[in-house]
């Protein structure tokens, strides 16, 4: 993408463009004003199994980084479901600017609202980088964008598994990056909800480092059987 092209996407103050380092040269407007993706979101875009045509959806999907990635693997059409105004309208001139608009919608919403209306079972895939932590007493003095991104203000987990399961067919996968202390709450939610673990892997920062964040990809309906593949080190 040249200059030209940039100049073209009208870009808010304190808004800046990233490169994503992709073989299509992919590009994301970011804010040091609201939450940034990390590397957690390249991990899951790289870690789910998606189709290479049908549906897909990211959920808590912030500024579109996820299916944007995805675009190098799939050619599916893919829903971002985000609740916050800001980080949707951001990744909705991400998505122009990268000429993806056939491929990638973009939707503001509340996923607990979200499910209701789009029907069950109607995707394939679903990916979902959600809020890690639970909301404490103290966590109001934070920036109310990372604070929605970072706490569970307006989704819980249960919130997650649970509008995941029912938009996702029987068959279909569910993946999701979290953080190794939800482990257990994690597996059991989904099992809860009818998905069943099948792939599992754990991130460290390094071969000393105890894993600071997890992958885990269910199946909708699945049998018992779960995989643990091998950890990845971040840093070597």
């Amino acid at each position: 993408m040249d200059v030209e092209e940039q100049m073209e996407i009208k870009l808010e103050a304190n808004e800046r463009i990233d490169d994503l380092m992709t073989e299509t040269g992919l590009k994301i407007i970011q804010s040091r004003e609201v939450f940034s993706f990390s590397l957690d979101a390249v991990l899951l875009s790289k870690f789910a199994t998606v189709p290479k045509r049908g549906r897909i959806i990211d959920l808590c999907s912030g500024n579109g980084v996820i299916p944007m990635l995805l675009t190098t693997r799939t050619k599916a059409s893919i829903d971002a479901v985000e609740i916050q105004p800001r980080l949707a309208d951001m990744a909705r001139r991400s998505v122009a600017m990268n000429k993806l608009d056939e491929q990638i919608k973009i939707i503001e919403a509340d996923l607990r609202q979200y499910m209701k209306e789009a029907g069950n079972g109607v995707y394939d895939a679903v990916t979902v980088n959600p809020p890690y932590m639970a909301v404490k007493a103290g966590d109001s003095n934070e920036n109310e964008h990372y604070s929605i991104a970072r706490h569970e203000v307006h989704c819980t987990l249960e919130d997650v598994v649970h509008a995941s399961a029912r938009l996702v067919r029987s068959g279909g996968k569910v993946a999701m990056v979290h953080r190794p202390s939800r482990f257990i709450d994690i597996m059991e939610t989904m099992r809860k909800y009818r998905l069943e673990p099948k792939r599992v892997q754990f991130i460290h920062p390094n071969a000393k480092g105890e894993a600071n964040m997890v992958l885990i990809e269910a199946i909708r309906d699945g049998r018992p059987e779960l995989r643990v593949l091998p950890p990845v080190m971040v840093y070597e």
